[in-house]
């Protein structure tokens, strides 16, 4: 028999479905010989991204010294580590040892690409399989010589590929380019700048604008964003939107669109995915406690699009879920 934690939230208020503590078995029920022992605990990703392939939702993040991890599940509530709990990449198969930040993992024809951050440089790897492993056949950085971080891919309708990161200027801020159809190399020709810190809120500590995220809706493109340090409690997630996909990006003048959510801090890094139900979907991390930064807790909640003053405007449901990682 099973309980499983789940933790909804709204304004502060949590409600905990099942048994709110790490044990999964009520206490006086065995188990059934044989059947191991199972435990849940929070799903510690820091920079989380969650793809749904084949009808199961993989989920990445920063977490390991040695590279990336995955775990998965069938309904984002309940995830389990990969078999073995083996790393999706592994430091040993790519360039660099330290560092491996913020995974984003695609499948485009036939094969998957993992983009991810690597010593502060940014890095793409590929693997047959969504749960890797992932290799690079040529160890190196998109870029070698600039430090970069948090790779997003975005194909647009056309198919044309662009690569959104992050380049230590002024701060972090916020570029684009152009990519070769072999979603490998960028063109550095066509590298573009798109936001840096220009609003009252994201000028708490330090200059930070990083982790862009890119959707299309009804022909505008729609950008999430962090702003301020990720150690700082006021870490939050701004919208930008544009005409064409290189820009020019104008911030939504309502920004911070998610912050200090429920009691939740630190709240960011986001990345979006369409569910199983058709609806859009939004994966972010919070530090671990209103005291505490680290591990960082992965949450989920929803997105929507509605009008306001005779604009189509992007909003994040103040609900979310906090899911749980299942450990036999």
């Amino acid at each position: 028999m099973k309980r499983i934690l789940i933790y909804w939230f709204l304004g502060g208020v949590s409600l905990c479905h099942g048994a709110c503590s790490s044990e999964n078995r009520p206490k006086g029920e065995p188990g059934k010989p044989g059947e191991p022992e199972v435990s849940t605990t929070r799903i510690f990703f820091g920079d989380p991204f969650i793809m749904l392939h084949d009808g199961t939702y993989y989920a990445y993040g920063t977490a390991s010294a040695d590279g990336i991890e995955v775990y998965t599940s069938a309904d984002l509530t309940v995830w389990q580590p990969a078999p073995g709990r083996r790393l999706a990449l592994d430091r040993k198969d790519v360039w660099a040892d330290k560092w491996f930040w913020a995974p984003e993992v695609y499948h485009v024809n036939g094969k998957f690409y993992m983009y991810y951050s690597a010593d502060e440089h940014i890095c793409v790897a590929t693997g047959d399989s969504p749960l890797g492993p992932f290799r690079q056949a040529e160890q190196k950085p998109m870029i070698a010589g600039e430090k970069c971080i948090d790779n997003s891919l975005f194909i647009d309708d056309d198919g044309k590929p662009y690569l959104f990161f992050d380049l230590f200027n002024d701060g972090l801020n916020i570029w684009v380019a152009e990519m070769e159809n072999n979603l490998l190399d960028i063109k550095k020709e066509t590298m573009q700048k798109c936001i840096s810190v220009s609003q009252e809120w994201e000028e708490v500590w330090p200059r930070v604008n990083e982790g862009a995220f890119v959707v299309k809706h009804n022909g505008t493109y729609y950008m999430t964003y962090s702003a301020n340090s990720y150690e700082s409690p006021f870490y939050g997630i701004g919208v930008a939107t544009a005409t064409h996909v290189k820009g020019p990006w104008t911030k939504y003048d309502k920004n911070p669109v998610y912050q200090k959510a429920g009691d939740l801090v630190g709240t960011g890094h986001s990345a979006m995915f369409t569910d199983k139900d058709g609806k859009l979907r939004i994966v972010f991390h919070s530090h671990h406690s209103r005291t505490e930064i680290h591990p960082r807790i992965m949450h989920i909640s929803t997105v929507s699009f509605g009008q306001e003053d005779g604009r189509e405007i992007m909003k994040i449901d103040p609900k979310y879920i906090t899911p749980v990682l299942e450990i036999k």
